[in-house]
């Protein structure tokens, strides 16, 4: 059974599950990265100051979608990464949010945004990507209802990791 206490699938979840699951589950409940980690605190600058002619954070639902445009009468979705290397995690965070709006009857676009890198990536919601969404949704819910956090597994992302205190300290 599900712990109801947990909180709804979001972006966050799907971001952190796709790169780490241990992540996934620290932040379901709620532990807090590093704040002062030189990456929380670059990503949180790109957030507030990259492309500021857009309408930045926009609340639907339990999704926070990084940015909102409309150029020609059409919508688009943005997010914006401090980096590319992670692009896979980023590509199914920004597909979980079409998804979501899908759900809603908005049939959007999305674009990756990498300023820092001078990038972006435009995706579209297609049957593949629904169903790499619907997996992911069902990975995140099945680890954060685990009553203690998967164990820590050595990757490429734990050098740079905001959290590595809670798997290495």
């Amino acid at each position: 059974m599900l712990d109801t206490n947990l909180p709804p699938v979001n972006g966050t979840l799907i971001w952190y599950y796709t790169i780490c699951p241990r992540q996934a589950w620290l932040i379901a409940r709620q532990m807090t990265p590093d704040e002062n980690d030189d990456n929380v605190v670059l990503g949180r600058f790109l957030h507030e100051k990259a492309y500021n002619r857009d309408r930045h954070e926009v609340l639907v639902g339990n999704i926070k979608i990084d940015l909102v445009r409309g150029a020609r009468g059409e919508v688009v979705i943005g997010e914006i990464k401090k980096s590319s290397h992670a692009r896979e995690s980023a590509r199914l965070q920004l597909l979980y949010y079409l998804y979501v709006l899908k759900g809603y009857g908005l049939d959007l676009k999305g674009v990756l945004l990498f300023p820092l890198e001078k990038q972006r990536e435009e995706i579209v919601l297609d049957a593949a990507g629904v169903e790499a969404v619907e997996r992911a949704i069902a990975g995140v819910r099945e680890v954060v209802a685990q009553p203690f956090p998967p164990s820590p597994v050595k990757i490429k992302w734990c050098r740079p990791c905001a959290y590595a205190e809670y798997c290495w300290a």
